[in-house]
This record gives C-alpha cells, structure tokens and sequence, in this order.
C-alpha cells in the first residue's frame, strides 16, 4: 500500500552541467503528470512523462528539471538582440502616442527583462537524455520510497478503525435477537393500555410479530460487512495500487450500514449506527490518499 503524497529528487553531473530532477506527488482520483524542462529540451517530455506513469498510477505528479553549471565552471552571459530592439521599437510608439520626450533616450537595455541573460549552454536533447533519465529515476526511486512509508501509516491506522468498526458490528450482532422480543412487549402494552383483550397465542400478534422479524432481519447485511472487511485486508497486503477498490468497499459499507439503521429500528442500535458512520467517514478521508 503506497500513499499519493511524496517527493523525490535525484541528480546527474555531465562535464560541466549538473542535471537536477524533482518529483512531487499529492492526491488526485487519476493520474495527472505535470513536466516542467527547460524549452531547448522539450522534445524529452513524453520519454519523461513514460517513466513516471510506468512507476505511478495515481496522483497529480509535478516533474520538474532544472540544469546549472557545476562548482568548477561558471555560466556564460548571451544577449538577446532582437528582444532590445522590440523593447525599443516600443518605448519609441509610446512616447510618440503620448507626446512625451525623452522616454527613448532614458530606456536601460540592460534593466529590460531577458535582454541579458547568464545561463548554460544546453546539450542537444539526444546528449542530454541518459544524464535526465539517470537524475529522474533516481529521484522516482525517492519518491516511491517516500510514498511507501506514508502508505505504512496509512496502514496502520486504517486497521485500526476497522477494527473499531468491526467492534460496533459486533455491538449490533449481539443487539439484533433482543430487538424482536422488545418489539413483541411493547406491542403488548401497548394493546393491553388500548384495553384490547388478546391472548398471546393469538394467530393474528404471531403473525404481525413474525412480520416485524423478517423486516428487521439485519443477518444478511452483518454477513457482507463481514465479507468487506476481509477484502479489505487482503488489500492492505498488497503492493499494487489498491485505492480504487477500496474505494468501492467502502461505499459499499456506507450502504449496509444504512441498511441495518433503516430497518433495525432499535434506539440503541441507532446509536452504534451514527457512530460507526462517523468512523466510516474517517476511514473514507484516509483512503482518498492511497495509491
């Protein structure tokens, strides 16, 4: 069991450029792989985009490549020509449409956004992809790693709660028999306070007790309970991606946990249900930050 949330990030020295990789992942029902490189290697992204979804079904995941020189060399300035001359061009209709003076003659190339840049020179993307893919599997290696940790604790604390959940099933189960022979005295007084004479053997208060039985038979719903909270478990052993199916049970859950509540009909058992919803909820919360 892995978690969606995790980061990751590896590196890669190529002569004299130091590839940086980051990977960070938070929840999202698909998969959804976001890749930031720089422009000249653009033509990477669905070789980038291939190794992330290989390792990584669901998620928003953010890869994020950045090179620098290394210590032992520095950067080289280059100088945007035509993006001064575009910077110039349009100061000088400014100043024209405005009947203003002076703006051209006070305009700074050097103070213009992009003119003068200090950056590397990048490697063709063919020369640049063994040093990417060694820094971003380094980096999905951390981050897998990262996610299974998480997923530990996930876990745990999901177990945790089913159990406490199984334990108001338990609490129901041992509740369900008495609700019958609750109703059955209480139907009693309540003829007895209606002055209606009526002999306990009588075929007419077996049949309506009988009725009121098959309703509130809750037998069916505590089985498959049973039965989710064990697919669940097998779940957690699992190393594939389980939140899906999950997911599922426990929607699943949700439905004969009303079930019971809607036809119990019990004070007492009402109570169990409103708590085991609150702790379903929980458990729901978690499992939208598995894998």
């Amino acid at each position: 069991m892995k978690s969606m949330t995790g980061f990751g990030c590896g590196e890669a020295l190529n002569d004299d450029l130091i590839y940086r990789v980051e990977v960070a992942s938070v929840n999202r029902k698909q998969a959804d792989i976001v890749v930031n490189l720089p422009r000249e290697l653009s033509a990477l992204d669905s070789r980038i985009r291939k190794q992330v979804s290989e390792v990584v079904s669901r998620g928003r995941i953010n890869v994020g490549i950045s090179l620098k020189s290394s210590e032992a060399k520095g950067g080289s300035l280059s100088i945007n020509l035509p993006l001064a001359e575009e910077y110039s061009a349009a100061i000088a209709k400014l100043e024209e449409h405005l009947g203003l003076n002076g703006l051209v003659s006070r305009f700074d190339p050097g103070r213009a956004p992009g003119v003068i840049q200090l950056g590397e020179t990048l490697p063709e993307p063919e020369d640049a992809w063994p040093f990417v893919e060694k820094a971003l599997k380094e980096s999905l290696s951390k981050l897998l790693e990262m996610r299974s940790t998480e997923g530990a604790h996930l876990k745990s604390d999901l177990e945790s709660r089913l159990a406490t959940l199984k334990g108001f099933l338990q609490q129901i189960a041992e509740q369900a028999p008495s609700v019958v022979q609750r109703y059955r005295k209480n139907l009693i007084k309540r003829l007895d306070s209606a002055g209606i004479e009526l002999n306990l053997d009588d075929e007419r208060l077996i049949k309506e007790i009988g009725l009121f039985a098959d309703r509130c038979d809750i037998s069916e719903e505590i089985t498959r309970l049973e039965s989710h909270f064990a697919q669940c478990h097998k779940y957690f052993t699992r190393d594939e991606a389980v939140g899906r199916p999950l997911d599922f049970l426990i929607q699943e859950m949700g439905r004969e946990i009303n079930t019971i509540g809607s036809k119990a009909n019990d004070a007492s058992i009402a109570q169990i249900i409103v708590e085991s919803k609150t702790e379903l909820e929980k458990i729901r919360e978690q499992i939208q930050n598995i894998e």
